[in-house]
């Protein structure tokens, strides 16, 4: 049987990996990467670039053609599947979400959490006032996949599960995407309280998203084209750089 993923403070190394969807073009080319324990790492570039890919590989949904994903230096394809998810808590655009009540779905993250803990989660979340106004509170059944509730506040039910999991690793997917500028601030916050001292990889295209990331990363057609702090690549001029001039154009401050 294959061992567990061992703890560790959950460093995430892409070992020269190469990954193509079946039959189709090479999506990631012979990529190195280190995305170093308790530091947030921004992914930005084109679309099909390989953001999206680098977190499935990393959740194991496909694994690399070349290479290696090691979490603290163990191959993720020689440890069980149960313990990788374990160590890692996913935000994506899209939250699935069960008819049963709020308690019950936000519990889906650590199914022996107290009301409590389940409570404390969504207060970091910004979930906790809107649970409360709702006609059974905790106990109010949300309807199929959340149908009562409105995009910004299934996000942050999506948020209080990530850190009800207190996992090492954190990715987010285009979290803020979908949501108003309302929503989107206090989403913004919540993820930045649940990602302090985790290792966190966050896909953005809204560039705010970022702003506070410890290391950017332009990617482009399958490759690492730029890397490093805001401040590095405003300064170098690049891609990243024309990208941003082109979203704060007009705009003194963010």
């Amino acid at each position: 049987d294959a061992p567990d993923l061992r703890d560790g403070p959950g460093e995430v190394t892409l070992e020269k990996v190469a990954f193509s969807y079946a039959g189709g073009t090479s999506v990631i080319k012979d990529m190195s990467l280190t995305f170093e324990a308790g530091k947030t790492t921004a992914l930005v570039g084109p679309s099909g670039g390989g953001k999206s890919t680098i977190l499935n590989l990393i959740l194991r949904l496909y694994d690399p053609n070349a290479g290696a994903v090691r979490i603290d230096g163990q191959d993720i394809r020689g440890v069980t599947f149960g313990s990788l998810r374990q160590k890692i808590a996913f935000v994506g655009q899209d939250t699935f979400l069960f008819s049963t009540t709020v308690m019950d779905n936000l519990r889906l993250a650590r199914p022996d959490a107290s009301d409590e803990d389940v409570i404390e989660a969504a207060r970091i979340a910004h979930a906790h006032e809107f649970i409360t106004r709702l006609p059974q509170g905790y106990r109010t059944p949300i309807g199929e996949n959340g149908a009562f509730l409105s995009g910004g506040q299934r996000q942050r039910l999506a948020i209080a599960r990530a850190v009800l999991r207190r996992a090492p690793i954190l990715l987010l997917d285009e979290a803020t995407s979908a949501l108003d500028s309302q929503s989107e601030t206090l989403v913004r916050d919540a993820l930045e309280r649940i990602s302090t001292g985790v290792t966190t990889l966050v896909i953005a295209h809204r560039l705010t998203t970022v702003m506070n990331a410890d290391k950017i990363c332009y990617l482009g057609d399958g490759a690492v084209i730029e890397h490093g702090t805001l401040t590095d690549l405003l300064t170098k001029g690049g891609h990243f750089s024309r990208l941003y001039q082109s979203q704060f154009r007009g705009q003194e401050n963010f």
